[in-house]
């Protein structure tokens, strides 16, 4: 069992990305996309990962993980033949992901792959036949290609597990287990991930080799500049107590439903308020889910509404207020929503909305996040209470309640002599 090595302060931050073993090439790019001061989990993890040491590296969202396995990727790939390899859970974050590969790679005239469900696949299996170095995938899709023969996992040098907790939430560990096995043993892995639950440690003991630790904050660490309150409000008037929040704050909003049923009913009554909003989740297409992100980070959009599918699959600076209309069903994903707020060092606001018999699911989040979450009081509209009735035990504990996949026999893909 490779148990990851904690080093937690290897060394201090950096304070620039010269002396973090990144070639003048990739400084120069750095140094035009104004790139000035690495992040303490970039100025941590590139050095090991540059070396070809395998990394398990735990930092809260918004804290520039993609450029720290982005960089060593392309700077390794540039001295070694073979493929890089990206996991993600969502089409949102692997498309942003290669976005921020194509920012680096094309100056060595490296090609991308992004291979993501809800996409055709005949552009894929072009962009597959085109030799990439590096592949952006969600795991069902990737799947899907290997099963055609479109991509051979032989050529794999390089594996990166983003936001890998939150592909176990999400129900892909039977996919990542089916990918892994196919796997050559002779690689670097880098996993990612904002949390370490005991399952991400056995995916580090299972099939990385000595992999070292980089935690930049513990588990359940909200984002260092996002100011947190509560308002506990009936059901019924958590539309009023939004109108009224929404004439408060001017900016961009991110606002968290726990069903698609609802944010498609939350998106009319918004706009009914006078307010230009767009709504993500997984009934939405792709090109809807586009064109709700796109018009989002434009402006043509001031109020995006999501599931906890968009928690971690939204890089946006700038958003004001992330405003979670109903209460998130893992605890966990609490601290993954409002980390879309106060990103790249600016400052940020959450504001939770909690039904009376909601005291035990509050308190989860207070327990994770090793905080009270200040209740506040609104001038025009009468607030509630917690209810005696809500001190019975919560449905939704904090803890991870996955159904457990059935045992499945091994299946092997044939290999073709080829790679195309």
């Amino acid at each position: 069992m490779n148990k990851p090595v904690m080093t937690n302060n290897p060394a201090p931050a950096a304070s620039t990305f010269y002396g973090l073993g990144i070639a003048p090439k990739i400084l120069d790019i750095l140094e035009r996309m104004k790139f000035k001061t690495p992040t303490p989990i970039q100025s941590k993890a590139i050095p090991l990962a540059i070396e070809g040491k395998d990394i398990v590296g735990i930092a809260q969202t918004g804290t520039g993980k993609t450029h720290s396995f982005a960089i060593p990727m392309v700077q390794r790939l540039v001295q070694k033949k073979g493929i890089g390899l990206v996991l993600a859970p969502t089409r949102e974050l692997a498309i942003q992901i290669d976005e921020a590969f194509q920012e680096i790679a094309r100056a060595f005239g490296m090609k991308t792959a992004c291979l993501i469900g809800g996409a055709p696949m005949d552009p894929q299996v072009q962009a597959l036949r085109r030799d990439p170095r590096i592949v952006i995938a969600t795991p069902g899709r990737l799947i899907d290609h290997m099963s055609q023969w479109n991509f051979i996992p032989d050529l794999v040098v390089m594996l990166v597990l983003d936001e890998a907790d939150r592909m176990l939430d999400m129900g892909f560990a039977p996919q990542i287990d089916k990918i892994l096995r196919f796997l050559p043993k002779d690689r670097q892995t880098m996993l990612f991930s904002a949390t370490m639950p005991k399952e991400i440690m056995s995916i580090a003991s299972k099939h990385m080799k000595l992999p070292l630790s980089v935690e930049i904050a513990p588990s359940g660490t909200t984002a260092e500049k996002v100011t947190q309150e509560l308002f506990i409000v009936k059901k019924e008037d958590k539309s009023r107590l939004l109108k009224k929040l929404l004439s408060q704050y001017h900016g961009t909003v991110l606002l968290f439903s726990r069903t698609k049923h609802n944010a498609r009913k939350i998106v009319k009554s918004i706009r009914d308020m006078g307010h230009s909003a767009s709504e993500i989740h997984s009934n939405r297409t792709l090109g809807q889910r586009r064109d709700a992100l796109e018009g989002f980070k434009s402006g043509k959009y001031r109020v995006l509404v999501a599931t906890d599918i968009a928690s971690r699959g939204i890089d946006v600076t700038g958003i004001e207020l992330v405003l979670n209309y109903d209460l998130p069903e893992d605890a966990e994903n609490y601290v993954h929503r409002i980390g879309r707020t106060a990103r790249a060092g600016h400052k940020g606001h959450a504001i939770s909305f909690a039904t009376p018999d909601q005291s035990h699911d509050v308190r989860d989040i207070e327990k994770l996040i090793k905080a009270t979450l200040p209740v506040s009081k609104h001038p025009e509209i009468t607030l509630d209470k917690f209810s005696e009735s809500s001190h019975e035990p919560s449905r939704h504990s904090g803890h991870r309640q996955q159904k457990q996949p059935q045992a499945k026999k091994p299946y092997k893909y044939p290999r073709p002599k080829f790679y195309r």
